[in-house]
């Protein structure tokens, strides 16, 4: 059993849409970041950097005491060796499917995070910071569909963590004001992500009271 710190962020969907893929048995624990809860001593006890998502696995690879894990791009990983799913074991696939996890981990979750925050919750309007990061969340998007031009997937012919993890940040397009109509690579992408029963899974949990 795993269980997931969680809240209804990007980064939160993350690792419940892993879980579902892999088919993987969890409890969810709401974080209500809201009201402050990521900082309860309990929570910084599994994410010294008091952010969702978390883990706590009760039932390690090693066989060893529970393992807490933090950070989402780690918990990935780990989450994928430890199963061996949605990771590669060829090294070229593998190592290409790890840079565009790091590269959303860097690039595409900051960035857009940024946008979402000078777009809906600044307390007033700073019009350069708003442009700054609509023009890097275009720049970002152009990247993505550039690669899914010519790869179904981030890592290659297969699903991956890498589109694990960049998906639940495009899903939030309208949000960072993108019409998807204008990468039609990243739509198909989108789309085909949207409509696979693990996301429609871990949405429908995220959604629950």
């Amino acid at each position: 059993m795993i269980d997931l710190y969680y809240a209804p962020t990007p980064n939160g969907h993350k690792i419940a849409l892993f879980l579902e893929e892999a088919e993987l048995a969890y409890r969810l624990i709401r974080v209500d970041i809201s009201k402050g809860e990521q900082f309860r001593p309990e929570f910084l006890e599994v994410s010294p950097n008091n952010k969702i998502p978390a883990i706590v696995d009760h039932v390690p690879a090693d066989g060893g005491a529970p393992l807490s894990l933090f950070e989402s791009g780690a918990i990935l990983l780990y989450l994928a060796e430890k199963t061996g799913k949605l990771l590669s074991l060829e090294p070229r696939a593998r190592h290409t499917t790890l840079q565009w996890l790091f590269w959303q981990v860097g690039g595409l979750g900051p960035m857009l995070g940024q946008n979402h925050h000078f777009n809906h919750f600044a307390p007033q309007p700073v019009p350069y910071a708003i442009e700054r990061f609509q023009v890097e969340t275009q720049r970002l998007y152009n990247v993505l569909n550039k690669r899914l031009e010519t790869s179904p997937w981030m890592g290659g012919e297969e699903y991956s963590i890498a589109d694990i993890a960049c998906w639940p940040w495009v899903n939030s397009h309208v949000r960072q004001r993108i019409d998807l109509e204008n990468f039609p690579a990243v739509k198909n992408w989108f789309e085909r992500i949207r409509t696979r029963p693990a996301t429609v899974k871990a949405l429908q949990k995220a959604q629950a009271g």
